[in-house]
């Protein structure tokens, strides 16, 4: 092998990036450990494989043999971390084609990140084997070198992941990691071979990796929240018949799986959907409570899968009511009246009206109805108004109508007719003259035409007159003398009584059928114990006075 130190380059790009793992150590170490990052969920498994070159600095002692740099190699590790921050590393290096040496290294320990957005910084201390070989020795000639021989090796450093935009994330790419290594290798005790090298001695050796490469992501250290639902009937309350709605509402689903839904129910209550709303069907359930249950899933591991219930009611139907008045409310006998009913159905169901009547007829099938009073006696009828919905469910209501009695005729009340003077007659006092005749004619027409009246024959007499009531009794006697005798009045339509007037008169009253005369101050004549005079005439050479009433 041929011996090749560090280049300039080579030195200038593991002095930048000795820097940049500084400079990247201090700011994890300023973040709060408590900051949740920003963006991804950090991933429970990291898978790095790149490319690698390994600065060696070192020599075999005591040949005092110097090792190159390798330029060419290939890393690989896998990180489990325990938290967001914090894992185990377990990490290989090859190196095997250096210029007068190579090296292997398999090693573990831990690492810790400080996730940000779209980056990822970290540092980890690992320790474990390696497998070293050469430096060649100096005789070119033979080639000489040190056998592939197991050692220890130590490795700190860190650097920096760049979160790649597409594939949910899925990979990161490594800008940089800068690894220092610390190997000890005894090869054993020195000697010098026939070919004049010498072979042998111990070599610490100690060299900078750079790398670069594709980090993969596996897991995530916050599990994804687990899905849950919710899900509400709407309406809660219903009758039979009425249609319902079960929606479902679910979080934390995964956008890019299909979530399956499902819907069942308590009390054979059938609900048909296949997506997060459901339709419940309620036309066969009986009143109550009923419970809905949906299930969401999206996957067979726990939280992927939730379940939700609700509940609803069925209510019983209600029946109708109704109310009902009457128009008018009194009538005359014969006349009608308008009945009107007012009926209401909770559930708006279609209605039937039928009427009845205590009396009188009534017609009508919708909300209104003619109510006939032809016949009916006078009185109170009542009216009752009855509605069914289409359920069977009835309500009742009454009004009443009054029929009143036409108002009885006024009572017949007597009536004065003419009355006669007995003045006029000196000799003859209580006989009826031929002026007292016109006046009774008269009063025979009248009871002629109202056959059922009667005539009250009142006789007064003059406070001066000798017997006097009996001469009034004598006047009242002779005016129903003529009227029975000369008139053809019926003797039993004629009463004849005494008055307390002081005059020399009979009054005649009208008494029709029904009414009552007023007997103040008037006395019936005894009919058998005054007999009526005959009306004859003067004697001839008689002279008679004419005396005229005054006024």
């Amino acid at each position: 092998m041929v011996y090749r130190p560090f280049s300039s380059i080579g030195r200038l790009g593991l002095a930048a990036c000795a820097v940049s793992l500084g400079v990247a150590s201090l700011s994890a170490q300023s973040a709060p450990s408590t900051t949740a990052p920003v963006g991804p969920n950090p991933s429970r498994v990291d898978i790095f494989t790149g490319f690698s070159y390994f600065g060696a600095h070192g020599q075999v002692k005591p040949a005092g043999i110097n090792y190159s740099s390798i330029n060419e190699g290939a890393i690989g590790s896998v990180a489990y971390y325990f938290n967001k921050y914090v894992g185990a590393e377990a990490n290989l290096v090859a190196h095997p084609d250096g210029a007068n040496d190579g090296l292997y290294t398999a090693s573990g320990g831990l690492i810790v990140r400080a996730p940000m957005q779209n980056f990822t910084l970290f540092a980890h201390g690992l320790a474990g084997a390696s497998r070293l070989v050469g430096p060649n020795s100096d005789n070119a000639a033979t080639f000489e070198h040190e056998p592939y021989t197991t050692g220890v090796g130590l490795t700190a450093g860190g650097g920096m992941d760049y979160d790649l935009p597409f594939f949910n994330n899925r990979f990161s790419l490594r800008l940089f990691e800068a690894d220092y290594r610390y190997i000890h290798t005894d090869f054993g005790p020195a000697t010098t071979v026939p070919t004049g090298g010498t072979l042998g001695g111990r070599a610490n050796l100690s060299g900078v990796d750079l790398s670069t490469g594709i980090v993969t992501h596996f897991g995530h250290i916050i599990p994804p929240p687990p899905v849950t639902y919710a899900c509400a009937v709407a309406p809660a309350v219903g009758y039979p018949g009425d249609p319902l709605t079960v929606t479902g509402t679910a979080t934390n689903l995964n956008p890019k799986k299909t979530a399956t839904y499902s819907w069942t129910s308590t009390g054979g209550a059938v609900v048909s959907g296949t997506s997060n709303v459901g339709n419940i069907d309620t036309k066969t359930l009986a009143a109550g409570t009923y419970t809905i249950k949906g299930h969401v899933s999206e996957g067979n591991k726990p939280g992927q899968m939730a379940d939700c219930s609700a509940d609803f009611q069925v209510k019983a139907f209600e029946p109708p009511t109704i109310s009902c008045s009457a128009n008018p409310s009194t009538v005359s006998p014969g006349d009608s009246a308008m009945v009107t009913a007012s009926g209401m159905s909770p559930q708006n169901r279609p209605l039937t009206y039928s009427y009845t009547a205590s009396a009188g007829s009534i017609s009508g099938s919708s909300s209104s109805a003619t109510l006939a009073t032809t016949g009916a006696a006078p009185g109170t009828i009542t009216v009752t108004c009855n509605v069914v919905d289409d359920k069977g469910q009835t309500a009742t209501s009454t009004t009443s109508v009054t029929v009143v009695a036409p108002a009885p005729p006024p009572a017949p009340t007597t009536s004065a007719l003419c009355s006669i003077s007995f003045d006029r007659d000196t000799k003859r006092p209580t006989r009826v003259d031929n002026e007292g005749k016109a006046c009774l004619d008269d009063l025979a027409l009248n009871l002629q035409r109202t056959t059922d009246a009667k005539l009250a024959v009142v006789g007064n007499a003059a406070s001066a007159e000798k017997m006097g009531p009996h001469k009034a009794a004598e006047r009242a006697v002779n005016t129903k003398a003529y009227l029975v005798g000369e008139k053809g009045i019926d003797a039993s339509r004629v009463n004849v009584y005494t008055g307390t007037t002081d005059a020399k008169t009979v009054t005649d009253t009208l008494v029709p059928a029904g009414a009552t005369m007023d007997m103040t101050g008037v006395t019936p004549v005894d009919e058998s114990a005054v007999k009526a005079l005959p009306r004859k005439a003067l004697p001839a050479g008689h002279k008679h006075h004419k005396h005229h009433k005054k006024g």
